[in-house]
C-alpha cells in the first residue's frame, strides 16, 4: 500500500489511473497539492530528488516543491530558460549536466515542475540519463495539466520539425494542482483550452457541448470548472494511452489538429504562436478538411469554429505559405513515405485517420488564410 493510500489527506482529490502494466501510474488532481509533492515522490524511495523548473516558474513555486522534497531525500534544483524556442538538445544537455554534477544515480527521481515544454525537456532528459531514471510530472499550465503531462511523450524540436527527437518515457506520477493556474496569463489559459476542446471532439457530442457551455467559467478561472476540465481530459487521455501506449493505433487520434498545428509552429518560428493557439487553428482546419472529404457537414465545421472563437483562440492564422505548409507536414513524424496522415472527424465525438488528396488539403489551407 502506498503512502498516499494510507494517508488520503485530500478527500476532494481526483485519482485517475493510467493502466500500463509495469509502467502504470496515477494522475492526482486537487487544490493545494503542489506544496505536498514530496508525499507523492516518497513511495518511490529515491536516493535523491532533482527538481527541474524554468526561470518563470522558479520564483513562484520552486522553493515550496524543494522544501517538500527535502523531507524525503537530498534535493537539488536545476533552472532552465522558458519557452518553445529553447526546446532543443542544448537545453536537454543543461539538465543532464546538472544531474551529473549532483551525482544522480539510477534510483534518483527527477521532478518536472513547469509547463508542457519543460515537461517534455525534463522527461526526455530522464529517459536518457543512465538509460532512464524515474520522473514525476508537476504541470503548472492548463495545457500541460490537461494533456502533455500525461502519456509519456517526451522530446525536443528540430529545425526540420516539431518534436522530432524524443522517446516514450512514462512518469511515475502526475501531480496537478489547479491553484497554480491562478498565476497563469490569460493567453496561456486560452491556449490550454484548445486541448480541452480537442478531447471533447474525440470523446462524444454531449461532452463537447458541455465543454463549450463551460468555457466562460473556465476563462473566468472558476476553480471547480477547471478541476473538472482537467480531470475530464485526463480520463479521456488515460483511457486512450492505456489501450495504445506507443501510438500504433487509437492514440494517434489524439493528434487531431496537430498536423496542421505543428506546421504553423515550425513555419512561424517556435514560440511566435503558443502550441494551443496553433492547435486551435489546426482543429478548424481539420474540421474543414473533414467536410471536403465528405465526412461531416458544414454545421459541424461551424460548431468547431464557434467553440474555438468562444475560447478566444484563433480559427485562422493567415500569411503562411501553402506550399511550405505542405512540405512541413510531409516531414511530420506522423507522415509515412511522404504521405500525410491526417486525423479528421466522422462526426463530433468520432475521429479517424485518413490521407487526403493534395488539392483538398491545399483548399483547406487557403480557406484558413494560407497563401
Amino acid at each position: 500500500m502506498s503512502l498516499l493510500a494510507r494517508n488520503p489527506y485530500n478527500a476532494a482529490m481526483h485519482r485517475i489511473p493510467v493502466d500500463l502494466a509495469s509502467r502504470a501510474y496515477e494522475i492526482f488532481i486537487g487544490a493545494g497539492l503542489l506544496p505536498r509533492v514530496g508525499d507523492f515522490v516518497a513511495p518511490l524511495r529515491p536516493t535523491s530528488i532533482h527538481v527541474v523548473c524554468t526561470e518563470v516558474v522558479a520564483p513562484l513555486y520552486a522553493q515550496a516543491v524543494v522544501d517538500s522534497c527535502k523531507a524525503v531525500a537530498p534535493t537539488h534544483r536545476c533552472t532552465i530558460p522558458d519557452g518553445e524556442s529553447v526546446k532543443d538538445l542544448g537545453t536537454v544537455s543543461r539538465v543532464l549536466d546538472a544531474l551529473v554534477a549532483a551525482r544522480a544515480d539510477r534510483r534518483s527521481v527527477l521532478v518536472a515542475l513547469g509547463g508542457g515544454v519543460l515537461g517534455d525537456i525534463a522527461g526526455f532528459a530522464a529517459s536518457i540519463y543512465m538509460r532512464g531514471i524515474r520522473f514525476v510530472q508537476v504541470p503548472t499550465t492548463l495545457l500541460a495539466q490537461v494533456d502533455s503531462s500525461v502519456g509519456g511523450k517526451t522530446g525536443v524540436n528540430h529545425p526540420g520539425g516539431k518534436n522530432l527527437i524524443g522517446a516514450f518515457h512514462q512518469p511515475s506520477a502526475v501531480v496537478s494542482d489547479p491553484d497554480v493556474l491562478r498565476t497563469l496569463p490569460p493567453r496561456e489559459v486560452r491556449a490550454g483550452l484548445a486541448e480541452v476542446l480537442k478531447h471533447g471532439l474525440l470523446a462524444d457530442r454531449d461532452y463537447f457541448d458541455a465543454t463549450v457551455v463551460a468555457l466562460p467559467r473556465l476563462l473566468d478561472g472558476d476553480a471547480g470548472a477547471i478541476a473538472e476540465a482537467v480531470a475530464g481530459s485526463c480520463r479521456i487521455k488515460a483511457a486512450v494511452v492505456g489501450r495504445d501506449e506507443r501510438e500504433r493505433g487509437d492514440r494517434a487520434l489524439l493528434n487531431l489538429g496537430h498536423t496542421f498545428g505543428h506546421a504553423i509552429e515550425v513555419l512561424t518560428g517556435y514560440g511566435t504562436w503558443l502550441h494551443g493557439e496553433a492547435v486551435a487553428c489546426g482543429l478548424c482546419l481539420a474540421a474543414d478538411l473533414s467536410q471536403r472529404l465528405g465526412l461531416i457537414g458544414r454545421d459541424a465545421v461551424d460548431d468547431v469554429a464557434a467553440a474555438v472563437a468562444k475560447a478566444g483562440l484563433p480559427a485562422r492564422i493567415p500569411g503562411i505559405s501553402c506550399a511550405a505548409a505542405m512540405e512541413s507536414m510531409r516531414s511530420d513524424k506522423k507522415a509515412f513515405a511522404g504521405k500525410i496522415d491526417f486525423v479528421v472527424l466522422e462526426r463530433i465525438g468520432q475521429a479517424v485517420r485518413r490521407q487526403a488528396p493534395d488539392d483538398l488539403v491545399e483548399a483547406t489551407l487557403r480557406g484558413g488564410g494560407f497563401v
